[in-house]
């Protein structure tokens, strides 16, 4: 058995940035993931005038509920979509006059349903290019709260957004939600909320989020699930077990139902109190399997998908055509590369049993692709990826890690 340590959840370590700015006090947070994406969000508070300090392993984060220190900012989000969705939000809750831009690759992901939500509230917010995108500006007053009524069916951080700032608001927040995808990051938040002193009542698609602002705390950050589906996929199709400790039952991310697909694929899996351990077979059985709460680990699945002994069919992804590249785009068109049958459609993707050959894979900027297809090169001498250094974005030493655990093919 091999133990991998993985790196702490980009998405709760931005998540826990956010809170901890917004709290009254010094928040403690240990393990905090050290990525492209944390240190845009990072530097985002830091240009908004909040005081970081970044230690080994340990940050604090010194809360200002009243909202930023500085009257005007420029922040640049880098590649993050948590930093260019959350951060403007933060702001919106202080007051003065700030502006919000990203890469290339952000500046085409979609923001209009959190702006649109933004304005219902009284907020100024503006996008000064195309409409619904980076870069966004915004007048800051304070935000009164009320009612508001938000399409989340792109994205669930656009809920977590307005979430995180219902404390925030001078008279709370009800939120009513007409879609959502990737239920499970709600979870997370709601949670994660509850840990920093504020409690979200819900009623189907409404939530009700009542004033009060936050508390700081010490706050721990458990490894990120999407980045050990890569080591537990490895493990089903090389017939290899591993065991990532600090991931089990009670685990905050959905990505972690992950290995219920590889269950159902052949893999045997045990889940304990504080780790979770998956051992491969020898075979891998073809599936059809609804993912639209696990999305980010729809690439992984695809990644293995030639190796089953039948069609593996993916389904209720839509929402991935529009992350830091069109992800079932991107997993077909380099599968099919590779020499495999693949096909979409407008929210599923089905993969054939296959040899995959060797051939340079595509990864289009994007972490999910590089490392997905990391896993298919296990099996595949000669796979190469065309931009290796694009998983700075959640794990800058995947690499080595995951080369340390499974050697190439």
């Amino acid at each position: 058995m091999t133990t991998v340590a993985v790196p702490g959840s980009k998405s709760i370590t931005n998540r826990a940035l956010f809170l901890a700015a917004a709290a009254e006090g010094v928040t403690t947070l240990r393990r905090p993931l050290l990525s492209d994406d944390t240190e845009a969000f990072a530097g985002g508070l830091t240009a908004l005038g909040y005081r970081v300090e970044r230690g080994d392993g340990v940050w604090r984060v010194h809360g200002r509920p009243e909202g930023p220190a500085v009257a005007g900012a420029e922040v640049y989000a880098r590649d993050g979509a948590t930093p260019a969705r959350f951060l403007p939000v933060l702001a919106a809750a202080g007051r003065g006059e700030f502006r919000f831009d990203g890469s290339a690759q952000m500046r085409r992901r979609p923001l209009g349903p959190l702006t649109g939500a933004l304005r219902d509230l009284g907020v100024d917010v503006r996008h000064d290019g195309a409409e619904g995108h980076l870069p966004v500006s915004l007048s800051a007053r304070g935000v009164e709260g009320g009612e508001v009524t938000l399409d989340a069916g792109l994205s669930s951080q656009f809920l977590t957004a307005l979430l995180l700032l219902g404390p925030l608001t001078r008279r709370g927040l009800r939120i009513r939600v007409t879609r959502l995808v990737s239920v499970p990051y709600i979870g997370i938040t709601l949670a994660m909320m509850r840990a920093f002193g504020a409690e979200v009542r819900q009623d189907g698609d409404v939530f009700d989020v009542p004033a009060g602002g936050y508390r700081a705390t010490e706050y721990g950050i458990e490894p990120d699930a999407s980045t050990a589906s890569y080591f537990f996929a490895a493990a089903a199709l090389t017939g290899r077990e591993v065991t990532v400790p600090g991931l089990g039952e009670g685990a905050l991310q959905g990505d972690l139902g992950f290995v219920e697909a590889l269950r159902s694929m052949g893999a045997e899996v045990r889940t304990g109190a504080d780790a979770t351990t998956v051992r491969g077979t020898g075979r891998l059985r073809g599936i059809t399997v609804n993912m639209r709460d696990i999305s980010d680990t729809m690439p992984t699945l695809a990644a293995i998908a030639p190796f089953a002994d039948g069609p593996v069919r993916i389904e209720d992804v839509a929402n991935t055509r529009v992350k830091e590249c069109d992800r079932l785009d991107a997993c077909a068109g380099n599968l099919r590369r590779l020499g495999v049958r693949a096909e979409t459609g407008p929210d599923w993707i089905e993969v054939h049993p296959g040899v995959p050959a060797a051939a340079e894979v595509g990864c289009r900027g994007d972490h999910r692709i590089a490392m997905a297809f990391s896993v298919t090169g296990l099996r595949t001498p000669g796979l190469t990826l065309d931009e290796p250094g694009c998983v700075k974005k959640t794990f800058p030493e995947f690499h080595e890690a995951f080369g340390g655990v499974f050697p190439a093919a």
